[in-house]
């Protein structure tokens, strides 16, 4: 699990850059929740946290797009 980034560093990054973390992100949530299923998930709130972190980057893609 990456550690969060911080929503001010986000917004630093271009809209590409930003979209590439977003599919990293959605990639690594996948395998997570694969994990989870399994059971061989240590920390089942890193779900949780990535997913969060998922939005956060989506949403400011959003208003990138919009402004």
């Amino acid at each position: 699990m990456t550690k969060m980034t911080k929503t001010s560093e986000l917004r630093d990054l271009t809209v590409d850059d930003l979209k590439a973390k977003a599919r990293e992100l959605d990639d690594q949530t996948f395998r997570l929740r694969l994990k989870k299923a399994l059971g061989q998930l240590e920390s089942p709130i890193a779900v949780r946290s990535n997913r969060r972190e998922l939005a956060r980057i989506k949403t400011i893609i959003r208003q990138k797009e919009q402004a």
